[in-house]
């Protein structure tokens, strides 16, 4: 929720520090009109999502569980490098999208680039903390700290809006890339595990090991983990073949894509 906090409250902080500069201040009531009408569109789509999921039982939930997860972990692998691609052109790409926007006449143009920009983040969120909860019985935790992450993601637009620190957003994004692709592929090793229970799904080795530390049924770091990072300490053989062969290759080319460029070095001359 953090990662995705941060992105939503930076694009709103470029585009009201862009109206800013060109002294249309005026207009940022509409940026605030677009954001707010996407934040309650994203809360209404997560409230839909989790009545209607989230009282599932028996095979509907198990089935319901592994699309979910399957299609959270698609989504994350999207959206990583989708970012990791737009990361270097996003600031300049928006300025010219409120220049046409203030072009065509303001108001609704500038809402509406407003309201798409932070409602896919916020209709992203709903489905990652979806893929979290349902079927766990969850006691409000995921919540919780989703709320301490989007706190937290405001507190960054904020100083990003204001120019009061240096936020290395390279960086920032390289980091929780890295920790996002961990969190898909524990989703993909989740959605593998409820098709198996469903029998869709072959078993081969049931518990491929099985370790008496960080359980999650009854320690507190293993549950943790479970939620974030999809760890089990008995995972079946085709669980942990999902796992790593969707995390070793996008990780490698998620890292290839966002290595920091090295600058050229000057051509020497040799003295005449």
């Amino acid at each position: 929720m953090l990662r995705e906090g941060v992105e939503a409250a930076i694009i709103v902080a470029i585009l009201l520090g862009y109206l800013n500069r060109l002294d249309r201040r005026s207009e940022a009531r509409w940026v605030w009109a677009g954001t707010i009408a996407a934040v309650l569109v994203s809360i209404a789509i997560g409230i839909v999502l989790w009545t209607t999921l989230g009282g599932l039982e028996g095979s509907a939930e198990q089935f319901t569980e592994g699309l979910i997860a399957f299609a959270a972990a698609g989504l994350l692998t999207w959206m990583i490098f989708w970012m990791a691609r737009q990361a270097r052109s996003i600031k300049g790409r928006l300025h010219s999208q409120v220049d046409t926007a203030l072009a065509a006449g303001g108001a609704t143009a500038l809402a509406t680039l407003a309201f798409v920009a932070v409602v896919r983040e916020g209709i992203e969120s709903s489905l990652f903390l979806i893929s979290t909860t349902v079927g766990d019985g969850s006691s409000g935790a995921q919540l919780i700290g989703g709320l301490i992450g989007l706190a937290a993601a405001a507190g960054i637009g904020a100083l990003f809006y204001v120019g009061s620190t240096r936020i290395d957003l390279r960086s920032f994004f390289r980091l929780t890339g890295v920790l996002i692709i961990a969190f898909a592929a524990g989703l993909v090793s989740k959605g593998v595990h409820e098709f198996q229970e469903l029998g869709v799904l072959p078993t081969l080795n049931e518990h491929l090991w099985e370790l008496g530390i960080l359980d999650p049924s009854t320690d507190t770091v293993g549950r943790f983990l479970k939620s974030l990072f999809g760890w089990t300490p008995r995972p079946s053989l085709l669980m942990a073949v999902a796992y790593l062969a969707y995390l070793l290759p996008v990780l490698v080319l998620f890292l290839k894509m966002t290595a920091p460029t090295v600058p050229s070095r000057p051509t020497e001359h040799a003295g005449v």
